[in-house]
């Protein structure tokens, strides 16, 4: 039995701690969610969140994305850095540099971070990962896949409730078809005015081309269909919990097939808590925080397509601490480059007039910019082996290589 804390709700998060009383596990201390019948949820309140840093007091914190704010954030970033185990609603913050500082901080602290992402766990998302490896093979019920269409409907279709399904539904898309190389937008010539008809096309050299659609409708659902050669399957997946998610054959058969999103979650956290592989038994893999970034990666991409008009290219980058600073180094090695050109010259111009006006001090000094350049990009050098001074190593990769094994 496990004792859970609560950090802010969402409609997610509450479905995994609805889950979690079902099953017997305790809400032990809940901070900054709507009380009494307003949540569904039954806890008791504290006034401050440090008390679901105290390992004593909970084995585990649910954190939700409604009322998300600067203090909040802060609030997980200093759980993180206490190694208290966290389910983490998707998206908290649509900023990759925010979820990847969490990464480093887990890593460094050996945390636990579970996203919410419980849709990859259904298992008809691992039968049309079967489907697609089939079509490679190219046997199975529609043949070799051709494309991936993924509609969601939507009630809300401002930005914010646009990115956050995006944030989602790209996690299903990366198992589905691997990490894209390319995102492109499809929307109307004001960008801001874009996101009601919104349109986001994925491709890659070693995927079939994916089209992710927002749609108008009285209730949020999502369409995944797949085209094949031969056919087409597609799986309904109704967005309310407790609902059923509906597999069309490619004949025109119907079977559906409800799962637990809340307890799936709950399975993860548990198989995270006992150092297991977690997953389905299918053999589709849970999210890992990783997964969420690189999601939250591709929303992010979004706006920045739609405002360049343009197809954006994706770098499939291992994101660290030795990344961050390899980064670092090279944007400032550029940087170094260009001032010696610019010190070159004017260098050399100051060194020249300070010789006719008889500067002798002053000239020498100018004169002597080459050795401190040569200096100042010795130093920079130098600075190359502190990753190996400090113990930084280049990560394992933890993802799956692109497209379904």
């Amino acid at each position: 039995m496990l004792r859970l804390g609560l950090l802010g709700l969402d409609h997610r998060t509450r479905e995994v701690a609805v889950a979690a009383v079902r099953r017997g596990d305790r809400l032990v201390a809940a901070y900054g969610i709507p009380d009494g019948p307003a949540s569904g949820i039954t806890a008791p309140t504290v006034t401050t969140w440090e008390p679901l840093l105290d390992a004593a007091v909970c084995d585990a914190v649910i954190v939700g994305s409604d009322g998300w704010d600067d203090d909040r954030a802060q609030a997980v970033r200093t759980l993180v850095q206490a190694g208290q185990p966290l389910v983490l609603a998707q998206p908290l913050e649509l900023s990759m540099l925010w979820a990847y500082e969490l990464d480093m901080i887990r890593g460094d602290a050996h945390g636990v971070l579970v996203p919410c992402l419980p849709d990859r766990l259904h298992p008809f998302v691992a039968r049309l990962q079967e489907v697609i490896t089939a079509g490679l093979a190219g046997v199975g019920p529609i043949g070799a896949v051709e494309s991936l269409h993924v509609e969601r409907r939507l009630r809300d279709r401002s930005r914010s409730s646009v990115l956050a399904h995006l944030s989602r539904d790209a996690d299903l898309i990366r198992v589905l078809a691997g990490d894209p190389a390319k995102l492109s937008t499809l929307g109307g010539p004001d960008p801001e005015a874009a996101w009601p008809t919104l349109a986001v096309g994925l491709t890659g050299p070693t995927q079939f081309p994916s089209r992710w659609q927002v749609v108008p409708a009285a209730d949020d659902s999502l369409t995944i269909r797949l085209q094949g050669a031969s056919g087409v399957v597609s799986v309904e997946a109704p967005d309310p919990p407790g609902t059923t998610w509906q597999w069309t054959h490619s004949d025109g058969r119907t079977e559906t097939l409800a799962c637990d999103r809340g307890a799936a979650i709950l399975g993860v956290l548990d198989a995270a808590l006992a150092a297991s592989p977690g997953g389905a038994d299918e053999g589709i893999a849970a999210a890992t925080w990783n997964d969420a970034a690189r999601a939250i990666e591709l929303a992010e991409t979004v706006p920045r397509s739609l405002a360049k008009g343009r197809s954006v290219d994706l770098h499939r980058e291992e994101f660290s601490e030795l990344g961050t600073f390899r980064g670092t180094m090279a944007s400032l090695g550029c940087g170094l480059i260009m001032a010696a050109l610019v010190v070159l010259v004017v260098g050399t111009f100051i060194a020249g007039l300070a010789k006719e006006l008889g500067w002798g001090l002053a000239g020498s000094l100018i004169d002597a910019w080459p050795a401190i350049v040569l200096g100042v990009l010795g130093l920079f050098l130098l600075l190359q082996f502190l990753p190996w001074l400090a113990g930084l190593h280049a990560p394992e990769r933890s993802d799956r290589p692109p497209g379904p094994t």
